[in-house]
């Protein structure tokens, strides 16, 4: 997959990076000529022009002192180190070429103690409730009843699965892994754009960035305490474990993978790897008697535990769909038979459908009877005529997404749209209103970034990975990516973005 990264002497500066502190700083008028400033959005790193945030002080402190032919060589150290590693990503429907070294920047995002403390507690809370949600409508359905959320709603959802109904999963655990997209308002506080319960992605991106910000910079963190986020494939491999079918002690966990082509099989090598599991794809796995067995060079070996990271409609195609020549036939049964598991639960995408996000608030308090520590972002469901016909009149201010897409897919941004397209979305909205919902275009926070050896400002988000089993899981991190196109509001790296590594402060 990926041959070594290289030795770190290759990816250190000289000696001479550790003494560029002694080094008269430069004016920061010449190093942030560029970095744009706006007093309606959140900088990450300023309070105002050329004054930094406390925890963003030291590292400001140290950019005043690097020559820009330090920063430069680094940065391509970096690319370098992630070229070697082979961590890529497919775009697809590019007719050049769709695999992709994934962009890094590599000036950290920092995020202080406090407010990682209620961005641990908020996602807490909330996958909580999503999980409670997720039983209660494959199950009582005490929330449709209620009419809390619409019945009709989560039944004319794509992802909802009638065959998961009264289908008892491992401890009641529906979500296993997270990965939820933050944002940072204007006023500094976070909120929830969307949620990933499907097979959410990335972390491996989280991981590796980590790597090579040690390697590159390794005197930086010695002015920083950064917590460690080293730990999260032991504490996903527990996860894991949690889900084994009893009289299992000493379960065989399996990731199955859709192959090479899939966007996101580096993350599955790595993954696997970490764990030290096997990585499987469906040909590897055979079903009989309701038991599914690893076909192995010694013989047949029943798993227990499998990672997937392939849709539903994939996973058995007795079940689901018949042309499917990526999952394992019989799987289903012998998951409903509970002999073996599954993370996450087939039907979970019914919960990150953006419709149904809506009404997460809701969930959080008809189930935990608390207020939300962490907000939505105020969205328009537009089977709703007059949400609907406020949208269609205000299409050049809005965000209209598809419900069930992602990594930028089917999304008119509508300040930055053409004519055109918006005409387009109309006639999409007009035909189908359940399958969009609209939000205000929001001013995502700015962060450093490294652009052509110099620092600018640039649009972030954050997704941090909750890990729920026996216990609820958030490594103190995350992914933040960041929209590299000045200007740019899109952070997928399917659409431009790239990423940069997260550094939660251990103290303030």
């Amino acid at each position: 997959m990926s041959s070594p990264p290289p030795p770190a002497s290759t990816l250190t500066s000289n000696p001479a990076t550790d003494r560029d502190r002694d080094r008269e700083p430069r004016n920061p008028t010449d190093l942030f000529a560029h970095y744009q400033w706006d007093a309606g959005v959140h900088d990450e790193m300023f309070v105002a022009p050329h004054l930094p945030r406390p925890s963003y002080n030291a590292l400001y402190q140290r950019l005043l002192h690097l020559p820009p032919e330090t920063l430069k060589k680094q940065q391509q150290a970096a690319d370098l180190s992630l070229l070697q590693q082979g961590i890529t990503f497919t775009v697809y429907g590019r007719e050049e070429g769709t695999e992709r070294i994934f962009p890094y920047d590599i000036l950290p995002r920092i995020v202080p103690a406090s407010d990682w403390a209620v961005i641990e507690r908020g996602l807490t809370q909330r996958i909580t409730a999503l999980n409670l949600f997720l039983r209660d409508i494959y199950h009582d359905g005490r929330i449709l009843q209620d009419k809390v959320v619409p019945r009709d709603l989560i039944y004319s959802c794509k992802h909802y699965v009638r065959e998961m109904k009264r289908v008892h999963v491992p401890r009641d655990i529906y979500v296993s892994v997270v990965g939820t997209d933050l944002i940072r308002l204007p006023s500094g506080e976070f909120a929830v754009l969307e949620d990933n319960l499907r097979v959410p992605s990335g972390v491996s991106y989280m991981l590796a960035n980590r790597t090579v910000m040690k390697r590159v910079f390794p005197s930086w963190f010695h002015d920083h305490d950064v917590r460690s986020i080293d730990h999260y494939a032991q504490a996903l491999l527990a996860t894991l474990r949690d889900l084994a079918p009893s009289g299992r002690p000493d379960p065989t966990i399996v990731l199955l993978t859709p192959g090479v082509y899939n966007s996101a099989y580096f993350e599955h090598t790595f993954l696997a790897r970490q764990m030290g599991i096997e990585l499987v794809e469906g040909r590897d796995l055979i079903c009989h008697d309701n038991v599914v067995s690893m076909r192995t060079t010694a013989g047949l070996r029943r798993v227990d535990v499998i990672y997937r990271r392939i849709d539903d409609d994939f996973l058995d195609p007795l079940v689901f769909r018949p042309d499917s020549t990526l999952g394992v036939p019989g799987l289903f049964n012998a998951y409903r038979a509970g002999n073996v598991a599954l993370g996450n639960t087939i039907g979970t995408g019914v919960a990150d459908d953006k419709a149904v996000y809506a009404y997460v608030p809701k969930m959080i308090r008809y189930y935990l009877g608390e207020d939300p520590i962490l907000p939505n972002v105020e969205t328009y469901l537009l089977e709703d005529p007059a949400q609907r016909s406020h949208v269609l009149a205000n299409l050049e201010r809005l965000v209209v997404k598809a419900v069930g897409e992602s990594g930028g897919y089917g999304m008119l941004i509508g300040p930055h749209s053409t004519a055109e397209q918006r005409e387009e979305f109309r006639r999409r909205i007009q035909e189908n209103p359940r399958n969009y919902i609209a939000q205000p275009t929001l001013s995502l926070s700015r962060a450093p970034c490294l652009v052509e050896g110099r620092v600018e400002s640039r649009h972030v988000d954050l997704r941090p990975f909750i890990l729920n089993g026996r216990t609820i899981t958030i490594v103190p991190g995350g992914l933040t990516r960041v929209a590299l196109q000045r200007g740019s509001l899109v952070v997928n790296s399917s659409q431009g973005g790239g990423s940069k590594d997260t550094w939660v402060l251990a103290d303030e």
